[in-house]
């Protein structure tokens, strides 16, 4: 989510990072591939950070890694002072990266540039931009969550596809051209890196600024992980009359490994059988969450009818309706959703304890900023990806959105909390209060985003919004958490479905999908039989 660059740093930094894939004595110069670029030698100065185990193989135990690595001076110009970087290196086996520092507050200004190695081929692509303003996704400054001590700056995470070999470059202006390569110097000690001793040349950068690249991790056998088109929604329209639902604790934190038991009704025709498996505490409470929608273990929640959305409508919230309200509620009928457990979520990454909001008053629109180059298939190990990167690189309690939306319209919990909930994310910063954010996977500042995708977040916004009783068309008011629009307690006239650009001054959602929001809000509408 590019916002506008405030000013042009005069550094130049080119980086390339690794990790060892064997001992030292075996590392040695590799002959040059068919592309004509030196293949990477093994850097041994490296480090890994992530879950216990990681890097062993055993991914039935500990899905997915990260692997992060400091960027290093590696010459010095008049110009530009010292160049970061390492020259192209072999890494362990990844699929997103983002460049990420110790500081949330501190932007970026410049331009993060990546390559990287296909694990298939032993190609190399070439450069690709990195979004580098991306922290205004998270949570507001004045909450828990900001205040932890473990939050930091980062790039958005851009998804490349199973790789082995990377390099990366910060150059000073976004619309600057390649930089001449430089001859590295330096390349075995940390010393003078960016924010350390020696790095006064180069103090216009964040400090602490290293490469996180991200393994996903494998969805546990058998597991349903989304790659189909998703199924007809039935029941185009609703009607009217929709609930104010009864509060919940405002800005509250739940207990959420006590959950062990959960019951809920026998799936609907359609519905993916819930897994069997052993399931952790912290698995039990996530998929315990949404026991009112379907039993412990589900990995998908079914579409319903418009009518059968509005008699689950009384059963959730019937004590706070009345009579004219459970006849005739304005809700669009429940799309059908990939539960965490059903996209693979590592439940160990995420903090114990849910975190609501007392009511949903409006719906923020994003792009994940993250590349249009995946398939379907692969949406849940984005989805993953970026739940790694929240939680274990910029330090979340959990992944920032409450939703995410494929290309082919496929729609996924995201925070955990239960989907039926007003569960507080860290999507829009200053408006994660009384809203939910939902980000379609992709990048579309210049791409349009597809018909599915646009139709899931209008058959989304229809149903979550209904549940609180929300007009898409109409205008809500908001109170400002603090932000680079709007002073912290401002209150604010927002449209019931708004851009993440409406409440934060950023490129997100991208310009073509932004276009899409009036089409968004009509059509969501509409299935709210409005």
């Amino acid at each position: 989510m590019r916002g506008i660059l405030a000013s042009s740093i005069g550094v130049t930094c080119a980086a390339a990072l690794a990790l060892p894939l064997a001992p030292p004595a075996a590392a040695s110069v590799s002959s040059v591939s068919s592309a004509g670029t030196p293949a990477p030698v093994a850097d041994v100065a490296t480090r890994t950070v992530g879950t216990a185990g990681a890097g062993t193989g055993a991914r039935a135990d500990v899905p997915g890694s990260t692997q992060s690595l400091p960027l290093r001076p590696l010459t010095r110009d008049r110009a530009s002072g010292a160049v970061l970087g390492l020259t192209p290196r072999t890494v362990r086996t990844f699929s997103l990266l983002g460049v990420v520092w110790e500081d949330p507050s501190v932007d970026l200004h410049g331009r993060v540039q990546v390559r990287t190695r296909a694990a298939s081929t032993g190609d190399w692509t070439d450069w690709q931009d990195v979004e580098t303003h991306y922290t205004q996704h998270g949570a507001d400054p004045d909450s828990s969550e900001a205040a932890s001590g473990k939050a930091r700056g980062a790039t958005a995470p851009l998804w490349v596809g199973e790789s082995d070999g990377v390099e990366v470059r910060v150059l000073p202006e976004p619309d600057a051209g390649e930089p001449e390569d430089v001859d590295p110097v330096g390349t075995g000690s940390d010393e003078g890196a960016s924010g350390g001793e020696g790095a006064g040349e180069v103090s216009t950068l964040p400090a602490g600024m290293r490469l996180d690249l991200v393994d996903p991790g494998e969805a546990e056998p058998g597991e349903s992980a989304g790659g189909a088109e998703p199924q007809a929604e039935p029941g185009e329209s609703g009607e009217s009359g929709a609930p104010e639902p009864q509060a919940e604790p405002g800005e509250s934190a739940e207990g959420a490994e006590g959950a062990e038991g959960a019951e809920g009704a026998e799936p609907a025709e359609g519905a993916e059988v819930p897994r069997t498996g052993v399931m952790t505490a912290a698995a039990k409470a996530a998929s315990a969450a949404n026991s009112a929608l379907v039993p412990l273990g589900a990995t998908q929640i079914p579409s319903l009818t418009a009518e059968e959305t509005r008699e689950e409508l009384v059963a959730l919230r019937g004590t706070g309706l009345t009579e004219q309200q459970q006849a005739k509620p304005y809700i669009g009928p429940r799309p059908s959703i990939v539960t965490r457990r059903g996209w693979g979520a590592d439940e160990s990454l995420r903090e114990k304890s849910f975190v609501y909001t007392s009511k949903v008053k409006a719906a923020f629109v994003h792009h994940t900023a993250s590349g249009n180059s995946y398939s379907c298939s692969q949406a849940p190990s984005l989805i993953r990806g970026f739940y790694r990167y929240h939680t274990k690189s910029l330090g979340w309690r959990d992944i920032g959105y409450n939703f995410l939306v494929d290309k082919c319209g496929r729609i996924y919990e995201g925070r955990a909390g239960g989907v039926a909930k007003p569960v507080k994310g860290a999507h829009t910063m200053g408006f994660n209060s009384k809203t939910t954010g939902i980000a379609v996977i992709g990048s579309y500042g210049s791409k349009k985003p597809s018909s599915k995708a646009v139709k899931a977040v209008a058959r989304l916004t229809a149903w979550k919004l209904g549940l609180h009783g929300m007009n898409p068309k109409k205008k809500t008011s908001l109170t400002s958490g603090g932000g680079n629009l709007y002073a912290k307690g401002k209150k604010v006239k927002m449209k019931v479905i708004s851009g993440h650009r409406d409440g934060f001054n950023t490129s997100c959602p991208g310009g073509k999908l932004h276009k899409k929001l009036g089409s968004v809000r009509s059509k969501a509408a509409g299935y709210q039989g409005r």
